[in-house]
């Protein structure tokens, strides 16, 4: 039988942990470990019990060291293939089988599929039947294929939230970049330099994960920093920005500008700019798209012209504009 380690990275949400841990309990085909790459001074405690050892190994720096634990979790693990899901994420009990499924005799990097629970979803356990009928797809991220697998063309869409790897390739291909420090853009580099050796990405149907409800915002003004550091350090690497319609949408929010010497702080984001990105208790996710259509009042939003300005006004943050 094919061992699995299963992987996950925490800084605090110690319910959410124990989510996942219970998650990973009730699979069909069991992890032979689950690692957790722990971003704070202490361990968690009062975690399920599971018929499967539980590892935790410290991380920790002044920043989420988002791409150091990744790589950490990863490099201990013994299972022949390797699933990622973030500390929000529950897998569903047919997760793993999910995968192996759509795994063997493939290569590259896998991903499921992700529903995002409403506010109170989880407050009376796990229920994955439940969970079914009231998860929600994310209107603005391209999901998998009704059934099988398909083929990722775009190395932006791969996000480390649910993916999954052989561990032999693991061991061969791209690391996580540690130079991305706190929130931002290591997942673009990571698809980036897997596409760039070769590896397909793919979509597959199943390996499904449940999302559970936090507040947050997106776009990230809570991150504006660690965004603008983190895009500069990925258009070292490759010439040119990623997370453009962050910034597109700092820039309309009178955040930031793109000079020929850079991006250029103008201030810092204020209550205003959080109670427009805070996702509130009736939305089950956050959405960069609305609130760029608010920032511009375009009733026309869905309209072909609109989405070209958009493009063109998104393309524009790649690089320092000419002076």
């Amino acid at each position: 039988m094919t061992t699995v380690s299963a992987l996950t990275i925490a800084a605090g949400r110690p319910a959410h942990l124990r989510n996942v841990v219970a998650g990973f309990q009730a699979q069909q085909h069991k992890p032979c470990e689950l690692i957790i790459g722990v971003m704070q001074d202490h361990d968690y405690d009062d975690l399920p019990a599971t018929d499967f050892p539980i590892r935790q190994i410290r991380v920790t720096a002044p920043e989420l060291p988002l791409s150091a634990a990744r790589n950490a979790v990863a490099d201990a693990a013994r299972g022949q293939v390797l699933v990622f899901v973030d500390v929000d994420c529950i897998p569903a009990p047919d997760f793993i089988a999910g995968y192996l499924a759509r795994m063997e005799g493939r290569r590259g990097l896998f991903m499921g599929e992700v529903l995002y629970l409403p506010q109170g979803a989880t407050d009376q356990g796990l229920d994955f039947d439940r969970f079914a009928g009231l998860a929600v797809k994310h209107s603005d991220r391209q999901g998998p294929p009704a059934q099988g697998i398909a083929p990722c063309g775009d190395y932006r869409c791969f996000w480390s939230l649910n993916f999954a790897l052989w561990r032999a390739d693991w061991l061969a291909g791209p690391r996580f970049d540690e130079d991305f420090t706190g929130y931002g853009g290591e997942d673009t580099d990571f698809g980036r330099a897997w596409s760039g050796a070769g590896l397909p990405i793919w979509w597959i149907a199943g390996g499904r994960v449940y999302h559970q409800y936090h507040p947050h915002c997106m776009p990230p003004v809570h991150h504006l920093h660690s965004v603008l550091r983190n895009t500069e350090v990925f258009a070292r690497k490759w010439g040119h920005r990623t997370m453009e319609h962050w910034l597109h949408a700092f820039r309309l929010m009178g955040l930031i500008r793109n000079t020929a010497d850079g991006l250029q702080v103008l201030r810092e984001p204020g209550p205003a700019e959080f109670a427009l990105c805070e996702q509130q208790g009736h939305m089950p996710y956050a959405n960069s798209r609305r609130v760029i259509d608010q920032l511009q009042q375009a009733p026309d939003r869905l309209s072909a012209d609109r989405a070209t300005r958009v493009a063109h006004d998104q393309q524009d943050m790649l690089l320092p504009t000419a002076e």
